[in-house]
């Protein structure tokens, strides 16, 4: 909504106080900030003889509309000195308006037709998204195609989306049981917890998620969240503008949309990337583990094991990247929401199994594919103390101490309830019934990769990981394999290049499913492929 004040050209010549009408579009106390043009200025209401008090910007502009003719007649703007201070308007002498200005209120012309403006802002970033998120996107052509070929409908497997589909574990079900009978009595009810997550579920994460395997977490280090989704887009809430972001390609979409959605990246590009970021080439040559950067770089996103590709990464390949970040004072966002697929021994679990990560590098896990909690929601974070970064004036500011007052100003922490269930997966029933559960997918990505290898596609991942990448047949690209999938096979895979530009030509399947699922999965690939 904008609006077009009309002020009479006597009111101009005559007093201040019309002019000032003008520039703030209505009747305002004196001193009160108005926006003009998305500038915030404050205009002193009657200031005849007066300069206005201070300007923000290069320039304001404001429409003037004339009564007489019923149309707009000029447009006319006030620049700012040096300092601050706002020089003197000077009037155009066209149009009919008086050669000479007051000393209060003298205008000059601005050719470009713009009003006083009087809605509010979005954020623009969001506007340079592309489309759609990827998976919603997958949404939409699946319904679509069920609507159309209902009884193709009905035989539709989905391996697109990462989504669990195997009961809770047992243990975390009776443990959350218990929780909601703690909340019926006064004796043991529970309101809001403390936003870190409370105590015995953390001091549960650093003893066996980390201090059992060697590995040096303590337990106010820890962060409970609803997950590692959402904290690794929050994360950038305590990072600054003009940082540079190097991410893996393919990646994970919710590191670069949320990048985008913070500003710290331009334009997107026809193939999908973003101008401001750095792109980590992850291809069969190098086994879909990235190189450094042959530039510096400040936050670096690394996912292992790797989400869509399903790689691992090495202790000498994550050394690599650990001397990388403390010689560029570089910062390493590690998400290894996927660590409890690994099961090679020598495939590190934590980046903080690496020498000197401490010093650099946050990490990132979740319950939602080691416990099936995906509908549950909990994860956490782990910030260790001697990890810091840099205020404008090059001063040291702990990390863990701006993450803990973003959180207790934003979150209310994960729900009782919920957080008793992910601890009892930590109890040896749950971590017994945990690994069944692992076990499970895994045999189903096995089953999965082996079919696809056969139908005479080359693929990766599967082993170490919950995800199967394989590379298109026959010349297709990415969405096309999916159409055809779709179509065809009437399963549900997802398209490479919803992962990045270097994910073009590449599909992923997921092997969350049920085991009767998969192996009708991998009946339909060796039909449709087999040679």
């Amino acid at each position: 909504m904008s609006l077009e004040v009309p002020v009479s050209k006597a009111g101009l010549t005559q007093n201040g106080d019309e002019a000032c009408r003008l520039l703030q579009g209505h009747d305002a106390p004196q001193n009160e900030e108005v926006p003009l043009l998305g500038i915030r200025l404050p205009v002193l209401r009657n200031f005849a003889g007066k300069k206005l008090r201070r300007i923000w910007q290069d320039r304001m502009s404001a429409r003037c509309v004339d009564p007489q003719k019923g149309r707009s007649s000029r447009f006319y703007t006030a620049e700012t000195a040096a300092g601050g201070e706002a020089a003197p308007f000077r009037d155009a002498g066209k149009d009919g308006m008086p050669e000479r200005g007051l000393d209060s209120v003298p205008f000059r012309v601005w050719n470009e037709a713009l009003t006083i403006k009087t809605m509010p802002n979005i954020n623009d970033n969001f506007l340079k998204l592309q489309a759609g998120y990827l998976f919603p996107e997958i949404g939409r052509r699946v319904n679509a195609f069920a609507e159309s070929h209902p009884e193709a409908a009905k035989r539709l497997i989905r391996c697109g989306i990462g989504d669990v589909t195997e009961p809770l574990p047992m243990a975390a079900i009776e443990a959350m049981h218990r929780a909601v009978d703690d909340l019926s009595t006064h004796e043991r009810f529970h309101g809001y917890g403390p936003e870190q997550g409370y105590f015995w579920l953390r001091e549960a994460i650093a003893k066996k998620a980390y201090q059992v395997h060697g590995v040096h977490v303590e337990v106010d280090e820890i962060y409970v969240s609803d997950g590692a989704k959402c904290d690794t887009g929050n994360i950038l809430d305590i990072f600054g503008t003009g940082n540079k972001i190097a991410v893996p390609d393919p990646v994970y979409p919710v590191y670069v949309d949320t990048n985008v959605m913070a500003g710290n990246t331009g334009s997107s590009s026809p193939d999908g990337s973003y101008e401001g970021l750095v792109y980590l080439p992850c291809t069969p040559e190098n086994n879909f583990v990235p190189q450094l950067p042959d530039e510096h770089v400040d936050l670096i996103y690394l996912c292992f094991p790797n989400n869509p590709t399903g790689a691992v990464a090495s202790r000498n390949e994550l050394l690599k990247w650990v001397e990388y970040a403390r010689a560029n004072r570089a910062i390493i966002l590690y998400d290894s929401a996927y660590e409890a697929f690994i099961q090679d021994s020598s495939i590190p679990r934590s980046i903080f199994e690496i020498p000197g990560a401490r010093d650099c590098a946050i990490e990132f896990r979740s319950f939602s594919k080691q416990g099936g909690f995906t509908g549950v929601r909990c994860g956490y974070v782990v910030i260790p103390k001697e990890l810091h970064g840099y205020d404008s004036e090059g001063n040291k500011v702990s990390i863990s101490r701006l993450w803990s007052r973003r959180t207790s100003t934003k979150f209310n922490g994960a729900s009782y309830i919920v957080q008793r269930g992910a601890a009892a997966l930590f109890t040896m029933e749950g971590m017994a019934q945990t690994a069944a559960l692992i076990s499970h997918y895994l045999g189903n990505a096995s089953l999965l990769l082996n079919a696809c290898r056969q139908a005479g596609m080359r693929v990766w991942g599967g082993e170490n990981a919950p995800y199967v990448w394989v590379q298109c047949p026959d010349g297709l690209d990415s969405w096309q394999m999916f159409d055809k999938m779709l179509h065809e096979a009437n399963v549900v895979i997802t398209p490479g290049s919803g992962f990045g530009s270097r994910g073009e030509g590449f599909f992923r399947i997921s092997a969350f499913n049920s085991r009767e699922n998969v192996d009708e999965v991998c009946r339909r690939i060796h039909s449709l492929f087999a040679r």
